[in-house]
């Protein structure tokens, strides 16, 4: 598989060190990205800002290859899974493209059912990550909020090089339920975007169109 990966900033240059640079070209402000570059490639993926993806959405449309991208911080353009589907061609995207966060979605589901039997339950999230992160609450965050199907509370916080830590705490009158999901290293989102990639290159019945990481995984793992 031969990735075109753009950009090799904290979570790209991890891309780089799970797989072989053989089957690797980093397409960044030294390697500006065209059409004839991508000739060649199986995949791209990208973790560049959101403002410089959408820039370079028409081309990669024009490439015809498959991409993921955990780029964010734009709107999708309105078209694009018209266009997907009239390629035949499969991105998917995410906030987190950790494959253990799944897991995670799986238990929330369970647990957003909590007020079938505990009506006066209260669900808080709080989610914890570097000082360089602009953005709060966490697109994770608010994918937590949206797994329960419950109004919950969400609190931010910025701490010195925390990679992503995201709490769920589920309170009812006589009992707490806790549950937390840390990243220990930023090669957990670069493995879930190459599982990802394989996935799109190898499999010949991928669903066309613009599909979110998560739901990506809820069919691998009939959840």
């Amino acid at each position: 598989m031969n990735i075109a990966l753009l950009g090799k900033g904290k979570t790209g240059s991890k891309v780089l060190e799970l797989i072989s640079k053989e089957n690797v070209t980093v397409f960044d402000s030294q390697n500006a990205l065209t059409l004839e570059k991508l000739n060649g490639h199986d995949v791209v993926i990208s973790f560049i800002p959101g403002a410089p993806f959408l820039a370079l959405i028409p081309l990669l449309l024009e490439s015809k290859l498959p991409v993921v991208t955990g780029s964010t911080g734009f709107e999708w353009p309105a078209s694009l899974n018209e266009d997907l589907i009239r390629l035949n061609k499969t991105w998917i995207w995410g906030h987190n493209f950790s494959m253990g966060i799944n897991l995670v979605k799986a238990c929330l589901e369970t647990l957003g059912k909590a007020k079938s039997i505990f009506p006066e339950t209260i669900f808080n999230v709080h989610e914890i990550h570097h000082t360089k992160k602009l953005d709060a609450p966490s697109g994770t965050a608010i994918s937590f909020k949206n797994w329960l199907h419950q109004d919950c509370q969400i609190t931010s916080e910025r701490k010195s090089d925390v990679i992503g830590i995201h709490q769920l705490h589920l309170k009812t009158e006589f009992e707490s339920i806790k549950l937390e999901h840390e990243a220990l290293d930023r090669k957990v989102f670069a493995n879930g975007a190459i599982y990802a990639a394989n996935a799109i290159v190898k499999k010949n019945d991928m669903t066309p169109g613009l599909i979110n990481f998560s739901d990506f995984m809820a069919e691998i793992l009939k959840i």
